[in-house]
């Protein structure tokens, strides 16, 4: 028989343990965040996805019944990932992207262009996610600006200010509304319609802040306008409408809807040689997906955990006014700190409870909240390496400064909104 341990050294072993219990999640959480942050090849993406989750349930912060609930809500928003980024692609080769950027290079006076990439990069978040505004759009609008001589910060801007902005209104979006749809407990449409006036006055002034901030760039003549437009393929257009049509009405999961649109437009794509196979793998980006669901399982861990507990007091117990600009300040923060996707998976199983009203105001909060720092969301990250992949240059002064004037005003603004017109409607 081995010897006893005394009381005091059990007790302090215990300790140890759970102290280790609580550091573990944070620290992987700050790896993965690093991770995205350098955004390193898929497999290393992956692999540290993978130890990250291995390491959080090997602390037994993790329960049974997480694993099944992160089953359960993140697969099927991984699924819609994978398909969503392949139709994008598939839109992109089949030149979708470049003719309507074309388009709006001969609108004329800098102005009109600017006012055409904003609705083009609004139009493209709404339907095909913001990860499809950042890394596809940007490109096509700094081609547009060195071909016309259009300053091209004012236009590169606008994809990373409209990713955030524009994919409040439908659940498919942004990877944050497929996320808090499960608790939600309301139709697509029911969502769009709830959504519909926040969203609008969030555009409304956003676009006033940029056209106010660049001003001077926009006041500059263009020297030349493109002199060879794409024809439009009409096919990737149809197929995106169909696919946006299917989420409204169908009651189907929207992975499923994706997923048929992408199978469309694959195999259009390879007969007519504008894709490889290759090509459409590497678009699904498998060693994002993969991170996704380890981030999922570090947040769970985290919620189980002392971070859990003070965020849980921070949420209001009422769903007034009030408590809604507090959800929405809440969740801003959170996306901020922690990143817009960790930021969700915490806070909506707390909300929930408070409503379907209650949800979207945080949601406001996250999306919008997520805009004011490279951090706060994925999706900065991926413009400014697009940018800079592109030729083009990266202006903190211009995100930062204008994140800070244009998300607040937008926040409260659209609270209000959402508040009054749900009693409406």
């Amino acid at each position: 028989m081995g010897p006893i341990l005394p009381t005091t050294t059990t007790a302090t072993l215990t300790g140890v343990v759970d102290a280790l219990a609580d550091v573990v999640p944070v620290a992987a959480l700050v790896v993965l965040l690093a991770a995205a942050y350098r955004h390193p090849r898929a497999w290393l993406e992956a692999g540290l996805a993978a130890a990250a989750a291995l390491a959080v349930l090997a602390t037994g912060r993790v329960h049974s019944a997480d694993l099944r609930s992160e089953r359960e809500h993140l697969l099927p928003v991984v699924a819609f990932l994978v398909a969503i980024l392949v139709v994008a692609e598939c839109c992109r080769a089949a030149g979708l992207f470049s003719a309507i950027g074309a388009r709006a290079a001969r609108a004329g006076t800098p102005v009109r262009v600017f006012t055409l990439t904003f609705v083009v990069a609004a139009v493209t978040t709404v339907a095909l996610s913001l990860d499809a505004t950042v890394v596809l759009v940007t490109p096509v609008v700094l081609g547009a600006a060195a071909v016309t001589g259009i300053a091209d910060r004012p236009l590169q801007l606008v994809c990373v200010r409209l990713a955030n902005v524009a994919s409040l209104l439908l659940p498919v979006s942004n990877l944050t509304n497929l996320l808090a749809m499960p608790r939600l407990d309301i139709s697509f449409g029911r969502y769009a319609l709830l959504m519909a006036p926040a969203w609008l006055l969030a555009l409304g002034i956003e676009y006033a802040v940029q056209r106010c901030w660049f001003r001077s760039e926009l006041a500059a003549p263009v020297k030349q306008a493109p002199t060879e437009i794409p024809t439009l393929p009409w096919t990737p257009l149809v197929v995106v409408v169909l696919m946006l049509t299917g989420f409204a009405v169908s009651g189907l999961a929207p992975a499923w809807i994706a997923a048929a649109a992408a199978v469309v437009l694959i195999v259009r794509g390879l007969l007519r040689d504008e894709l490889t196979v290759g090509r459409v793998a590497v678009s699904a980006q498998t060693g994002f997906a993969l991170f996704v669901l380890g981030l999922g399982l570090v947040v769970a861990a985290l919620g189980n955990g002392p971070l859990g507990d003070d965020l849980a007091r921070l949420v209001p117990g009422s769903s007034g006014l009030p408590a809604l600009l507090a959800l929405a300040l809440l969740g801003a923060v959170l996306a901020n700190v922690v990143n817009n996707l960790p930021a969700t998976l915490l806070i909506v199983p707390l909300v929930a409870p408070l409503g379907t009203v209650a949800l979207l105001a945080t949601l406001i909060g996250i999306n919008l909240g997520s805009s004011m720092t490279w951090s706060g969301s994925l999706a900065n990250l991926l413009w400014r390496r697009t940018v800079t992949a592109s030729g083009g240059t990266v202006s903190s002064r211009d995100f930062h400064v204008v994140g800070l004037i244009a998300t607040p005003f937008a926040i409260v603004a659209g609270v209000v909104v959402l508040k009054v017109w749900s009693g409406i409607v």
